[in-house]
């Protein structure tokens, strides 16, 4: 992958980078835009999970990409695989926004957003991943580039136009 080179993530999908291609995933609502980076070998990772835990999963065949639970881990293999140096790995987070107004009786299970951000931190904490940024809530959707030279995180928004953390 060389410099330039745009590798997509799609919903509920991880992929991951090196050598300064460009991870990106759009339409993220509820869900989770997260990203792995090693600023020494400039290897870059990113998931885009749409649900908190695999303990509601209903398919047959385990889509890992899916859950921040299992997201985190397979994620954190691939980019170990790339050639990354786990103590140096730092994750950014954007997307978990709240896109419907519910009564404040909502039950937990339609926060999704809050509950996938909750969740991804729990993730990678017991991994040991500090969370270095972050663009998450609100109520708006996001669409994300990560750049795996730079290891910034571009987060554009048709309501606040593009932000980088």
């Amino acid at each position: 992958m060389m410099e330039g080179t745009v590798v997509k993530v799609g919903m509920a999908d991880l992929n991951v980078a090196a050598g300064g291609a460009a991870l990106k995933t759009t339409g993220l609502g509820s869900c989770v835009g997260l990203t792995l980076f090693d600023p020494k070998q400039l290897v870059a990772g990113m998931a885009h999970i749409m649900l908190p835990s695999s303990d509601i999963a209903r398919e047959g065949q385990l889509n890992l990409a899916k859950y921040a639970d299992t997201a985190i881990p397979e994620l954190l293999k691939q980019v170990l695989r790339l050639g990354a140096d786990r103590r140096r790995l730092v994750a950014k987070l954007a997307g978990g926004a709240q896109m419907f107004a519910f009564s404040s009786g909502a039950s937990d299970s339609l926060r999704i957003g809050p509950r996938n951000v909750e969740s991804a931190k729990l993730a990678l904490e017991s991994l040991d991943i500090p969370v270095v940024a972050e663009d998450t809530g609100g109520n708006y959707g996001r669409t994300i580039e990560f750049d795996s030279r730079s290891g910034v995180l571009s987060i554009r928004s048709v309501q606040y136009g593009v932000k980088e953390i």
